[in-house]
């Protein structure tokens, strides 16, 4: 069947394992982990997408792809089922050699060339489904068409303590990109790749074949394919993002971008940009007569007896009588029983708290976040330190 040609095809990188993230992703991908009350992490991008008009998207999954795939389905919660486009899952295939996975963010590209080249597309959109923002890319694709650029990548001003941490790039005055270094140790530069790049696809597919047959490549685009480009001349253009943005990579940029929807100084979730997510039908949330909520996000589904502050809480959740949440996230379908106390916490789905114990400690005591994992059962303390 022959396709309808499509501008732009956006390629969806979401097959990272987010070791940092320990507990929270032994059974899921990143993308895949709850965030926010209802949504997972892959619902900003996914819904940036739509809203930004772009409709046909590779999703590439790798690890532990199975809860991910079947929240994403048919891409109906987005908007996304579609007879020409829309949204599909592409996994690692064997093809005419041996069965190889995805060794980098580049080589995840090159094995899914096909896929792209059905659309005959004038550009590609590369993605991470890891990043916590909301973001219009038709105003970036517009920007790289404006430049007449080869590649535009999207940069974003983050603190010099932590810009080890990212690709950093320097750019003229006209935003062309004079050098580029991956995760330096003595950064030169704040200015952080956010790792969204829009690329002219031919000129892509010339260089991720170059990558593909240069043995000593790491397969990876911050290290290996846009050094490659900028040494090769190639126009390379920075694009700046002024709003929220959170690489939620670590337990406690996780815990610290949910506590960022709490109050005025965050990430806002109201609006015309909405995030749209999927999720089960549940009936309203159920507050006690006894129960006290300040400054927390609930969800539909829950039922609260006890005291919530300053925390999230998912659909589904049951906190018992005189138990007591305060700057915590507990997932969905979590029951926590009675005279229970839990401080700092981030509870992961489907868990049982006993009654009477204490998780965590409060977070002025800054001893860091407390983790329990999925469908973890706590009786006693013994069990849970």
């Amino acid at each position: 069947m022959k396709l309808t040609k499509k501008e732009c095809v956006v390629m969806l990188l979401a097959g990272g394992q987010g070791s940092r993230l320990g507990d929270l992703t032994k059974k899921i991908a990143k993308p895949s982990v709850p965030f926010g009350g209802k949504y997972r992490i892959i619902d900003f991008t996914l819904s940036n997408c739509v809203n930004s008009g772009l409709d046909t998207i590779g999703v590439l999954t790798q690890y532990q792809p199975l809860v991910l795939n079947s929240y994403i389905g048919d891409g109906k919660s987005w908007d996304l089922d579609r007879m020409y486009g829309g949204i599909q899952i592409l996994p690692p295939y064997q093809g005419m050699g041996d069965s190889e996975w995805y060794s980098g963010t580049a080589n995840a590209i090159f094995q899914n060339m096909d896929y792209i080249d059905q659309y005959a597309p004038e550009y590609v959109l590369v993605l991470s489904g890891d990043h916590i923002y909301k973001m219009d890319y038709s105003l970036m694709i517009k920007f790289h068409k404006e430049k007449d650029a080869d590649c535009t990548i999207s940069v974003i001003d983050v603190p010099l303590k932590e810009a080890s941490r990212f690709g950093i790039l320097n750019a003229d005055s006209e935003g062309k990109i004079i050098d580029f270094e991956e995760k330096p140790k003595k950064p030169r530069s704040t200015k952080a790749s956010m790792g969204i790049y829009v690329f002219n696809w031919q000129k892509l597919k010339k260089y991720l074949s170059l990558d593909d047959n240069n043995p000593n490549s790491s397969k990876d685009f911050g290290k290996d394919v846009i050094p490659l480009m900028l040494s090769s001349n190639e126009k390379l253009y920075s694009y700046e993002f002024k709003g929220y943005w959170k690489d939620v990579g670590t337990i406690d940029s996780l815990w610290e971008a949910n506590m960022d929807l709490l109050g005025c100084n965050g990430f806002d979730l109201s609006g015309d940009w909405v995030i749209y997510s999927r999720h089960t039908e549940m009936p309203p949330q159920y507050l006690s007569e006894n129960s006290k909520v300040r400054n927390s996000i609930v969800s539909e589904g829950a039922v609260i007896y006890g005291t919530v502050e300053n925390s999230i809480i998912f659909s589904g959740v049951k906190i018992g009588e005189n138990a007591v949440i305060r700057d915590s996230v507990i997932m969905a379908d979590v029951e926590i029983k009675e005279n229970s106390i839990i401080n700092n916490s981030i509870i992961d789905e489907m868990v049982v708290i006993g009654p009477k114990l204490k998780i965590g400690t409060p977070k002025d005591l800054n001893l860091g976040i407390t983790v329990i994992p999925r469908e973890s059962i706590i009786n006693s303390m013994k069990e849970e330190e």
